[in-house]
């Protein structure tokens, strides 16, 4: 047997970050004033932890390899990200909108192959990581092709995009991510 400490890690990190995404994107909608000045350490922040939080759950080798299967990758790229949103806060807006476009439309599209090894796998709910998933690449695509539009708009679909986000997140790892007592793994490797 072996310790499952590290995918209950990343699977609590997964929906507590996520739920954070959630009230980020309605704070943003709501009242985008608010939280504008702060705008960039906050957003810098939360991709630079949601970053450590896929490393720690590609590394925690889940029962079905579903949900953490591109979390290496993500991570690393989510940690970068948040660190050039922190660098590059004088130009947050645009800065923010594409590179919250790019991540989303991929993580989206990733998300899509995960709802479809999914199915494979028997999972009922796969179905709904899929409809998430084409939605939240939707929004991130045209968050992509929107940087220039006015501040509060930009804001406001920014905060779509990470209420999309998180609710993605949500869906995939409570219904892909199993967390099974004795579970024997596959290999030593990692």
């Amino acid at each position: 047997m072996r310790s499952i400490k590290a995918m209950k890690t990343a699977k609590i990190g997964y929906i507590v970050l996520s739920v954070l995404f959630c009230v980020l994107g309605v704070l943003l909608i709501a009242v985008p004033e608010l939280v504008l000045p702060a705008i960039a350490g906050i957003f810098g922040s939360l991709l630079i932890l949601f970053g450590v939080v896929k490393l720690i759950g590609y590394f925690s080798k889940d029962l079905f390899r579903l949900a953490f299967q591109y979390d290496l990758a993500l991570g690393l790229l989510l940690i970068a990200l948040g660190f050039l949103t922190i660098a590059k806060a004088e130009d947050v807006l645009v800065f923010i909108g594409i590179v919250l476009g790019l991540y989303i439309l991929m993580d989206g599209l990733l998300k899509i192959q995960i709802a479809l090894d999914s199915r494979i796998f028997g999972i009922r709910w796969w179905w709904l990581i899929f409809a998430a998933a084409i939605l939240t690449g939707i929004i991130g695509f045209f968050l992509i092709f929107r940087p220039s539009e006015s501040a509060k708009i930009l804001i406001m679909l920014s905060g779509i995009s990470l209420l999309a986000e998180g609710i993605l997140n949500l869906v995939t790892v409570l219904t892909a991510v199993r967390i099974v007592r004795h579970q024997q793994p596959d290999s030593d490797i990692i």
